[in-house]
């Protein structure tokens, strides 16, 4: 008599909603799933966010046969706690720019980016926690007193799904993206945490790769866990020397590295993954939603822009799409706003914003690319935006190499399967998973595209 297989949970608390994926732990056969939707805004009591992961376990049918759970979760989003755990202020999320002169007034009173660099690996920028607690000890006193615990926004649903212990767990990847713990020395910097708070509230523990975080109730062991892009490296198989270019409501493109990167410039996020390496990361606020937006503006859904993208000729006839619609984290520009450039009665014409549009965002990306310093031996494309034919078969062009596309997958959540079935195995690395074969994509770079994006960028 064969035995059943032993199943993992990996769980995605994004931005917009909360997906739960069901997986054999051998193999990462996909056995069941569920979903629910967070409510919008930059701002969200996690409240919400227990309730979206109770929807969706109910309609992935629940955890009782489930032996291991890990939770990936949006990165930097602020979760304050009191005396007695319970949330002072809904959370600030990684997209909320309020902070950004917070950031500002921080990079000073260090003495510069290079000394933040040094510290811990990166340069704050609104996304980052530690300016987000500056703001509220700067706007809501009152509040910032009575913070006695700060955590993330997957530590606090790992820590929920424990029955709320006393203590608070975190990994390497999403602590890295506080401001306040350095992925060189492996240590929390609580003199930064004092100089944005002006006290020092308890931290979580940052626990290994394969190390138990606790259990459920029921039974199921607890993963680490670890921040939504360090899961998707795990998800898609990212080794070093790949390079990931992730289009959801943020893009980003990150590397797998072997050594921690430390960039003054601010351009690119020193961060930890998941499996104790680095993931040096450049991220952009507007991916996704940009091709949303323009297709709001024309009236169309998704398959209908991305078909008149592709009608237009390369480079939209001159027309530019600027896709600052929520500011812009690199380049750190917190208040800067869309704009489309080159508009001519020529290209005045559905399909050329449709294509203005697809290239603005890409284009965008292709300098988070390049800000990473890497010769890849593959840039993988995914996320939802990879979904669309016309960023498939546009990217290349636009970023002037090939890429490579995965089949569709929840690619954050598999990733946190994958680190639950890592330890189930107790392994010293993860348990090899088959993805599916990718797809590429090549074409011949379209001339003076990206000259004319940076001239109307500025």
């Amino acid at each position: 008599m064969t035995a059943d297989p032993v199943l993992v949970a990996g769980i995605d608390s994004s931005t917009q909603s909360c997906k739960v994926m069901i997986r054999e732990a051998a193999t990462g056969v996909l056995v069941r799933e569920g979903r629910a939707s967070h409510p919008d805004g930059t701002e969200v009591h996690p409240d919400h966010w227990w309730t979206a992961l109770q929807r969706a376990l109910t309609q992935a049918g629940g955890l009782d046969d489930v032996a291991a759970v890990s939770v990936a979760g949006q990165q930097h989003g602020m979760v304050c706690l009191d005396a007695d755990g319970e949330v002072v202020r809904p959370a600030l999320l990684w997209n909320d720019t309020r902070s950004a002169q917070a950031a500002r007034d921080l990079i000073e009173e260090l003495g510069g980016p290079e000394k933040w660099s040094e510290a811990v690996g990166s340069v704050p920028v609104a996304s980052f926690t530690v300016t987000k607690l500056r703001w509220l000890a700067e706007h809501e006193p009152e509040n910032a007193k009575r913070v006695a615990r700060v955590c993330l926004p997957h530590d606090w649903l790992t820590w929920r799904l424990a029955g709320r212990p006393e203590v608070i767990t975190t990994d390497r990847g999403d602590a890295s993206g506080t401001g306040y713990w350095s992925p060189t020395t492996g240590t929390y910097r609580t003199d930064l945490l004092a100089l944005a708070l002006g006290s020092s509230p308890g931290l979580p523990r940052v626990l290994g790769p394969a190390e138990r975080a606790g259990q459920t109730p029921g039974g199921a062991l607890l993963a680490p866990g670890t921040g939504d892009n360090m899961a998707a490296a795990l998800g898609v198989g990212a080794q070093p020397g790949d390079v990931v270019v992730s289009i959801g409501t943020s893009g980003t493109a990150f590397a797998v590295a072997d050594r921690a990167a430390n960039d003054p410039s601010g351009g690119v996020a020193g961060f930890a993954d998941a499996t104790g390496r680095f993931l040096p990361l450049v991220a952009t606020l507007n991916a996704a939603r940009v091709l949303d937006a323009a297709g709001r503006m024309l009236g169309v859904g998704p398959d209908e822009l991305s078909a008149l993208a592709l009608s237009a000729p390369p480079g939209a006839d001159g027309l530019v799409l600027v896709p600052y619609l929520e500011g812009e984290r690199t380049p750190n520009r917190p208040d800067a706003t869309g704009s489309v450039h080159g508009l001519r009665l020529a290209n005045a014409t559905p399909a050329h914003l449709a294509r203005a549009a697809v290239e603005g965002m890409l284009c965008g990306l292709a300098d988070a690319l390049d800000a990473l310093g890497i010769a890849p031996n593959r840039v993988l494309l995914i996320g939802g935006g990879a979904r669309s034919e016309a960023v498939r078969r546009i990217a290349p062009s636009v970023f002037g190499c090939p890429v490579q596309v995965p089949p569709p997958g929840e690619y954050v959540a598999d990733g946190a399967a994958r680190q639950a079935a890592w330890l189930v195995a107790g392994t010293p690395e993860a348990p090899e998973w088959t993805a599916g074969e990718a797809v590429g994509y090549e074409a011949d770079p379209t001339p003076g595209l990206r000259d004319r994006y940076h001239a109307a960028t500025g």
